[in-house]
């Protein structure tokens, strides 16, 4: 069928299924078999080109159950029944629209028996939250298992892992395949928390060599998938060894179907009474938590009416949705327009309207404020509610359950899309799909030929999602187009991105401007950053209103890091420079500044005008008797002991100086001849006897003295003159004192 339509292989029954085997790594048997989809050979034989073809026609539901019909009837014609396990994948797009009683039928009328496990990816978390809450419960119901895939590859699926309760997790092929970094750290920190807490089994995809087995067991995998073990094939390989693949029991979550999250709270729980605003500081709390948590935490509110989500909680969920990977509001009325914020408007007797609710579940965290309106009519802060306030896990997950199931898909309409050729069975499309004979095919070839990266984000869609990315969005981003299409652009900011910088460029889409700058991002799982020089442009309708915004980005990594080192470079050339001029202006030994130094600084006292300056001249007594007695090295330590008094004892704004030996330099200065004159006095007075205390010296305690001369100066005087007056004063000090004795 070489140059089919996706619609001829749908009427044509085109769809296969080739099977790749899972094995148990500590035996080596297998224990079940994987089903991926594979269309004719020709274009749409990879299973991407297949479900890429489908979107575009609208025949998504379609083609999603076409091919779990052909991996039940290929795995009935090939054998693996039971004790052997099929695992099935669901199209996150239509979820909760999936066919599946005739399916049923077909395993159980299977010789022996089908056993069952239907795959999800994390592509359906964060888009259609109640949807698959509900798709499990109803795989659950006819006794099939489910798995978590590609967990690893968003931290979306670790915060939603609590709730969907898998019985597999499916780990992303990149955390087998490369280097462990601190992302797989994060990642096996919650999976395994999770398979302990649960008894789930951990499976390890993309196991192609030795060293990726070890790195699997490393992860803490039981079961293995990959080309080591078997590529996939129809019919498959006949196995050595089979065995049955020992799933946990069915999870026992009480409280799933209760009516709202107060009711999911256990019977006997005791209730406290508090005002509306001690509930509000509770609530800022729990969600300070779960700001330090980040992008691995879940968090769902309840605030009765619209009016309720004042513009002050707008911003506090504005930031919140920044750092956490999924936030929801729901209330009367309530509709969010708060980027990365899912809203969900309830109606006047649903249970949770009379209910105040804050939850937050995260692997290794779980948090639920959990609130019942008493109905009191006085001021609004003063309002009472019966409250508690749980960390018990399967209560908070039922409270986050019980919300999310409200929270309804979004059903966008598409940008740039065709009319279906067949009435479509499936909700729209989140994307626009451009196919070969699309009008716009030459624009996309042109989009994908450049080597910046071009996204296109739809500003009037809440949260404002990409729906466009080129081939060089991709690499440079890290992500695959159908990983970051329908999300918002913020999976490329790390915990190192600038917060000013994304404000700025809040602010410009706010007010329709173009925005330019460079801002740190991280470069898909692996959370590698990189330097993104970004240009946003709006782009306006007819009526002048704008749309959509197309991003133009280029990696500038290179560039920001030679700038960086030049700046470093500069900045080690400056503390150089900055290192000689203080060797040259300083004291080595004391610290102080050298006659260099203070020379300059009282030539500029005695140069302004209305002021009089003082030096005090402080020659030591009795030091020399210590070099000589002691030697240099104590008479080296006993004038860092005197410099430090001397720091402690001048006031505030003198200068301190070493000119060499034993003489040191006070400089003081002042508009009143007077008080100057009398401030240097009381300080020489004061400083003679701080000197003449004992100094604790190489163990022993040293006495010196000191005489100090003063001298006054004032403008038209030079600081050679002023020294030569302390000088002489000094030696009129030291005579008297040598006369005395």
């Amino acid at each position: 069928m070489t140059g089919s339509t996706i619609l001829d292989v749908l009427r044509a029954g085109s769809v296969r299924s080739h099977f790749q085997p899972i094995v148990d790594l500590d035996s080596g048997a297998v224990v079940a078999y994987e089903a991926l989809a594979r269309g004719p050979q020709g274009p749409l034989h990879r299973p991407d080109h297949l479900f890429a073809a489908a979107r575009a026609e609208g025949v998504l539901a379609e083609l999603d159950h076409a091919c779990r019909a052909a991996a039940l009837q290929g795995a009935v014609e090939h054998g693996l029944v039971a004790p052997l396990t099929l695992f099935v994948n669901v199209e996150p797009e239509i979820l909760d629209s999936a066919p599946l009683t005739e399916l049923v039928k077909l395993a159980d009328g299977a010789p022996g028996g089908l056993r069952v496990v239907v795959e999800m990816t994390e592509r359906a978390l964060a888009a259609r939250p109640a949807e698959l809450l509900r798709t499990v419960e109803r795989i659950r119901e006819i006794g099939w298992a489910v798995a978590l895939d590609d967990v690893g590859a968003d931290a979306m699926s670790l915060a939603f892992m609590p709730l969907l309760r898998p019985d597999v997790v499916k780990l992303d092929l990149r955390l087998v395949q490369d280097r462990p970094g601190p992302a797989v750290a994060q990642i096996m920190n919650a999976v395994n928390a999770y398979a302990e807490e649960s008894g789930a089994l951990v499976l390890a995809e993309g196991i192609e060599d030795e060293a990726h087995l070890l790195m699997a067991r490393a992860l803490g995998a039981q079961l293995g998938q990959g080309w080591l073990f078997g590529r996939p094939a129809a019919p498959p390989a006949r196995p050595v060894a089979v065995a049955a693949l020992p799933l946990p029991p069915a999870p026992a979550v009480p409280g799933l179907s209760a009516s709202s999250p107060f009711a999911a709270l256990p019977a006997g729980t005791k209730l406290r009474r508090a005002p509306k605003a001690l509930l509000i500081e509770l609530s800022k709390q729990l969600e300070r938590e779960a700001a330090r948590l980040g992008d691995t935490c879940v968090v769902a509110s309840t605030f009765q009416e619209a009016r309720h989500f004042t513009p002050a909680t707008r911003s506090r969920y504005r930031d919140l949705a920044e750092r956490v990977g999924f936030v929801c509001a729901l209330g009367e009325e309530l509709e969010v327009t708060v980027p990365g914020v899912r809203g969900a408007a309830i109606s006047a007797d649903d249970p949770v309207r009379g209910e105040w609710d804050v939850v937050v579940l995260a692997p290794h965290f779980a948090a639920a404020l959990l609130a019942r309106d008493l109905g009191d009519a006085g001021p609004e802060r003063e309002r009472t509610f019966e409250y508690a306030l749980t960390y018990e896990r399967t209560t908070v997950a039922a409270a986050a359950h019980s919300l999310l199931a409200r929270v309804v898909p979004r059903r966008p309409e598409p940008v740039l899309a065709r009319e279906p050729a067949v009435p479509a069975a499936a909700p729209v499309p989140l994307l626009p799909v451009l196919s070969a004979t699309d009008p716009d095919a030459f624009l996309e070839r042109a989009l994908s030929a450049t080597t910046s990266g071009v996204s296109i984000a739809d500003v009037l869609r809440p949260d404002h999602p990409l729906v466009y990315v080129n081939s060089a969005f991709e690499e440079l981003s890290g992500w695959r187009a159908e990983e970051v299409l329908g999300r918002n652009c913020r999976i490329l900011q790390g915990p190192d991105t600038d917060r000013a910088t994304v404000d700025s460029i809040r602010a410009a889409i706010d007010a329709g401007r173009e925005w330019r700058g460079v801002l740190l991002n991280v470069r898909g799982p692996e959370r590698t950053p990189w330097w993104n020089e970004v240009h946003l442009s709006p782009v306006v309708d007819a009526s002048g209103r704008v749309v959509q915004y197309v991003g133009i980005q280029n990696d500038v990594t290179a560039r920001v890091q030679a700038q960086q080192d030049l700046a470093r470079e500069r900045e080690r050339s400056r503390e150089y420079v900055r290192r000689i001029e203080e060797f040259a202006w300083t004291d080595p030994l004391t610290g102080l500044a050298n006659r260099r130094r203070v020379e300059p600084l009282v030539e500029e006292f005695l140069s302004t005008p209305g002021r009089t300056t003082a030096l005090l001249f402080c020659d030591l007594d009795g030091f020399k008797v210590v070099n000589d007695a002691l030697g240099h090295a104590a008479g080296d330590d006993l004038l860092v002991e005197v410099a430090q008094r001397l720091r402690r004892h001048a006031p505030a704004g003198a200068l301190l100086a070493r000119l060499g030996g034993d003489e040191f330099l006070v400089a003081l200065t002042g508009a009143d001849l007077q008080a100057v004159a009398h401030q240097a006095a009381d300080l020489a007075a004061d400083l003679a006897a701080r000197i003449a205390d004992p100094f604790p010296v190489q163990g022993r305690q040293i006495s010196v003295g000191v005489s100090v001369g003063v001298a006054l100066g004032g403008p038209g005087e030079f600081f050679e003159d002023l020294l030569r007056n302390a000088d002489h004063a000094m030696y009129r000090v030291k005579e008297r004192r040598t006369a005395a004795v």
